[in-house]
């Protein structure tokens, strides 16, 4: 069948549909650490007063028909597709279950895949726990783990539909720290028995253990699908031109959105880099296509309106609490050599402590390092704390626009042109107990940091206890939240070379009031191919 097939009327669409058969998995571009709690989108001042929460911008009006996502699934539409997706994570395994009428035969949309909900209209996700690297040293019973997320799946779809649903068994961080021997033996297992059991559409392929990069790829994926940033009409929203692939010609499309995302371990970032980039030596070329993933979203390989060229980049290491123990480590370190040189007693006494500009005032905390004790007293100066945490960048070049964290390659960012959301410690960061999430202010948001920080703790602490802050502010979060707004602050300025006037950085949780997960990336990616079925 030739490529132009997706152009075809609907009606080839649909049949294309219900003829779908058994075939093999695309394998994706090489192409994030899942914070510790789940990204998800847009309804930008979640948790905030009433008034504009959750409500859509002027400019998204065009996609108020996704708001009907929210409502229950008619199964009993036979012409209805179905996909299911297995995110094997870290601490547990969630199924997803999706669905999608037939390719409407435009050449620029994309399938139009989204979440199944069940009869209450809740979305039908089901997890367990602990994570699947739970089998390693026992393979031979990958199956009877995977076994009670692959009956849930099976009774939200259709029976008639499981032989032509495709099944995805997708592994992230837990599986990626195993040895590459147990990752083969239990996905081994999967692929000789799932098909025993369950009459999906499933073949070795289909079960395989993604890198960070690809995790990155498919969540950029996801949440630029949800925007509407794929569709490509004529005119009303802003553009970009693109170069891309081997077209001779630059593409004029709807801009992309990038994503930041802090979680409590790690941080990434990815966002369309529209142009090839130029390298001063070959090494850093080399270097730079580890980052950058160029695939075709679209069901026709000869056209590049959906051909995206994504860098995406993942640092260990720089979520907020894993950077507080490098700081809490650096502090100790600091104050052993300062008594061990000077016989300056400070931090290593409760009467006497070091003081950290990073805690509100008055605040007393205790590290504990295999047996060594620091001991903390905040003194709430938000801009010291900044200049502290520069030294944690790690090598950062704040002089080049090329080198981002740890020495990191960082393509090129048209801040003139571009916009950004930003996830979980972004969004928690600006909304838990500064109420700013949405739309972000560099002065604004370090104006009211600062000023968070120079209250005492004692001040604080009431106003935690009267409920002035957002439901989801913790006890952790009061505790913290100097140190962290100060560590996103240089993270995003320093670290990525955000200009401190940037326009177009939002912080978010929702994505018109529900989740997106980098699984709905996946699929997309995955199935780009079924209009021409």
């Amino acid at each position: 069948m030739g490529t132009s097939s997706c152009c075809r009327g609907s009606a080839q669409a649909r049949a294309a549909h219900i003829a779908l058969t058994r075939r093999r998995g695309d394998q994706p571009s090489q192409g994030i650490d899942p914070p510790h709690r789940s990204p998800a989108l847009v309804s930008e001042s979640a948790g905030r007063a009433p008034g504009n929460v959750g409500r859509l911008r002027p400019e998204d009006k065009g996609y108020l028909a996704r708001v009907g996502d929210l409502e229950a699934t008619d199964t009993r539409d036979p012409m209805l597709n179905y996909g299911v997706v297995v995110d094997c994570g870290s601490s547990g395994s969630r199924v997803f279950v999706y669905f999608w009428p037939p390719h409407n035969g435009n050449p620029h949309d994309l399938l139009d895949i989204k979440q199944m909900r069940d009869h209450s209209s809740q979305p039908v996700v089901k997890k367990i726990k602990p994570g699947i690297s739970v089998v390693a040293a026992t393979p031979e019973q990958a199956m009877s783990y995977m076994r009670p997320l692959l009956r849930f799946a099976a009774a939200h779809v259709p029976a008639q539909k499981h032989k032509e649903t495709p099944l995805y068994i997708l592994c992230t961080a837990g599986m990626r720290l195993l040895p590459e021997r147990q990752q083969a033996a239990i996905l081994e297992d999967l692929v000789r028995h799932v098909p025993l059991e369950f009459d999906f559409l499933f073949s070795e392929t289909h079960a395989e253990v993604i890198s960070g990069k690809q995790e990155g790829v498919y969540a950029w994926i996801g949440i630029n699908f949800v925007l509407g940033r794929f569709d490509h009409p004529d005119g009303g929203d802003a553009v970009v031109t693109v170069a891309v692939g081997a077209q001779t010609e630059a593409v004029v499309r709807k801009r992309t959105v990038g994503i930041l995302d802090m979680g409590g371990a790690s941080l990434q970032i990815a966002y369309e880099v529209p142009s090839p980039s130029t390298f001063p030596s070959p090494q850093q070329e080399e270097a730079a296509k580890s980052l950058l993933a160029e695939f075709n979203l679209g069901c026709d390989a000869q056209r590049s309106a959906h051909v995206y060229r994504v860098y995406v980049s993942t640092f260990l290491g720089f979520g907020g609490n894993f950077a507080r123990q490098r700081y809490e480590d650096a502090l100790l370190n600091h104050s052993q050599a300062q008594h061990s040189l000077q016989g300056q007693p400070a931090g290593l006494t409760a009467d006497m402590p070091m003081l950290d500009p990073c805690l509100p005032v008055g605040l007393a905390d205790t590290v504990e390092r295999g047996g060594r004790q620091l001991h903390l007293r905040g003194h709430g100066d938000w801009q010291a704390c900044t200049q502290r945490l520069h030294l944690l960048l790690a090598d950062a070049d704040t002089n080049s626009s090329q080198a981002s964290l740890a020495g990191t390659y960082q393509a090129p960012i048209d801040f003139g042109n571009s916009e950004f959301y930003g996830f979980s410690e972004f969004f928690y960061c600006t909304e838990d107990v500064l109420r700013l999430g949405g739309r972000y202010h560099a002065s604004t948001f370090a104006r009211a940091a600062q000023d968070y920080c120079s209250q005492s703790w004692a001040v604080l602490t009431q106003r935690f206890q009267d409920g002035l802050y957002s439901s989801h502010a913790d006890q952790h979060r009061v505790k913290y939240q100097c140190f962290k707004s100060a560590w996103m602050h240089q993270v995003l300025h320093q670290g990525f070379h955000f200009p401190l006037d940037y326009p177009s950085l939002r912080t978010a949780q929702l994505v018109y009031d529900r989740e997106v997960q980098w699984t709905l990336g996946a699929i997309l990616y995955k199935t780009r191919f079924l209009p021409l079925r």
